[in-house]
């Protein structure tokens, strides 16, 4: 049917009382069926300017626009196509976030979906005026907590991956893996901490401390950061000093951690298992680094599977987005995208957004990047596989699960979870 086809055009054909004969039912427009067929609005705020996170927030946002494309190629939702609203966003700043989320709501957004931010309570206490749902990957407990202690304030948003606290639970379980395994023999049980000032971090280096003592491993030292790290020659000097068995750099940018495993690989402490905490997740940490990446393992609690369903997901993404693929985020926006469908297509409006939000608390997702499960007092996505945490499940099929990867032959190989594996740790090149 034409699009010039209006609803007063539909009306004066059926005054004659032809409109049977004209418009036989199954050729109706939605408009002229009374539903609705304006686009469903999905809100994100996406980093494009700012200083950090604007990788994160490009891979996220090339994966909710993949995930777009497919579903309103086959037809949209509720025979609605799907559009995004792009509002610009600085992670680092409140002002900005706030201003973000009051943009989408002047534009009426049904839903809000987003990487992250680091200030994360004045971009919900905006939201809570409007209530929406949003679906963001936060990656943050301290966020979660406050939520679960404010339900009815907070009840419209959903982290969408597990907290941050668990890159510091797991560390040792992971470790004591690689020395069973035999792939790892350690200099010692000593764990060093080289940890940023963000809260994120703290946090992570924290809930590693806490850890230690429940372990074989024990903490052998920390050593203070603050972003920008302009040079890390002070920094690989302190853990050839300290000599510890396992280093955990607990940082987050992907450019300064390129720039740390060039001057590590010159000048590294022999033996050393040394981890990069999440950044080299972004693809600039493969352009940036070369050939000095090889050997360095990292992990993330959100990223893409390497099973059939990951693997179809990484095939229509590199065809899509060509380059160096981003293994976190951009699964991410996929699987929201695709969670929100199911949402809508269940509730049958995407404007009853308490519904909405009722059925995404109560009804999990498999997706690119595992399994969504935040019916939990912190709606956040339960953590695979279970290292004690109150939310924590111990089927992979119950929660999303912490990805560690080697850099092998300049690609990200998984080596744990071992369900997951693609290959085993190889010896690194200062080993």
């Amino acid at each position: 049917m034409s699009a010039k086809l209006t609803r007063r055009r539909v009306l004066n054909l059926v005054s004659a009382g032809t409109a049977a004969a004209a418009f036989p039912a199954p050729f109706l427009s939605s408009a002229a069926r009374g539903v609705p067929s304006d686009p469903i609005l999905i809100g994100l705020p996406t980093a494009q300017t700012a200083q950090a996170g604007v990788a994160d927030h490009q891979d996220y946002l090339n994966g909710t626009k993949l995930a777009m494309e497919e579903i309103n190629a086959a037809g949209g939702v509720l025979g609605r196509k799907l559009q995004p609203v792009v509002v610009d966003i600085d992670p680092l700043s409140p002002e900005s976030g706030q201003v973000a989320i009051n943009k989408l709501i002047d534009a009426k957004v049904h839903a809000m979906s987003c990487a992250f931010v680091f200030t994360p309570v004045p971009v919900a206490d905006v939201s809570a005026k409007y209530r929406a749902p949003f679906l963001w990957g936060l990656t943050q407990r301290n966020f979660t907590d406050i939520l679960s202690k404010d339900p009815d304030k907070y009840g419209h948003i959903f982290q969408t991956d597990p907290s941050e606290v668990h890159y510091g639970y797991t560390f040792p379980v992971f470790l004591k893996a690689m020395k069973e395994q035999g792939v790892w023999k350690p200099l010692n049980n000593g764990v060093h901490i080289v940890q940023e000032q963000i809260a994120y971090n703290q946090t992570i280096s924290k809930a590693l401390q806490a850890s230690l003592p429940k372990s074989e491993f024990k903490l052998a030292g920390v050593t203070d950061i603050q972003y920008p790290v302009q040079d890390w020659g002070s920094v690989i000097q302190a853990i050839k000093k300290i000599g510890a068995g396992a280093v955990m750099i607990d940082h987050w940018v992907a450019a300064e951690y390129a720039a740390f495993v060039k001057q590590y690989s010159a000048d590294p402490l022999k033996g050393a298992l040394v981890y990069l905490q999440y950044g080299p997740s972004q693809p600039e940490f493969l352009e940036l680094a070369g050939p000095a990446a090889e050997g360095f393992v990292w992990s993330t609690v959100l990223g893409v599977y390497a099973d059939d369903k990951g693997k179809e997901f990484r095939a229509k993404y590199k065809k899509r987005f060509p380059g160096i693929m981003g293994l976190c985020y951009t699964g991410n926006g996929y699987d929201v995208t695709y969670y929100l469908k199911a949402a809508w297509e269940a509730v049958g409006d995407p404007g009853n957004f308490k519904a909405v939000s009722d059925w995404v608390r109560k009804t999990p997702f498999r997706g690119v990047c595992g399994y969504m499960s935040m019916n939990n007092k912190f709606q956040e996505c339960a953590h695979y596989p279970d290292t004690g945490d109150a939310i924590g499940a111990a089927d992979l099929e119950k929660g999303m699960a912490q990805l560690f990867f080697q850099v092998q032959n300049s690609e990200h190989k998984i080596i744990y979870p071992d369900v997951l594996r693609e290959t085993a740790l190889r010896t690194a090149p200062w080993w």
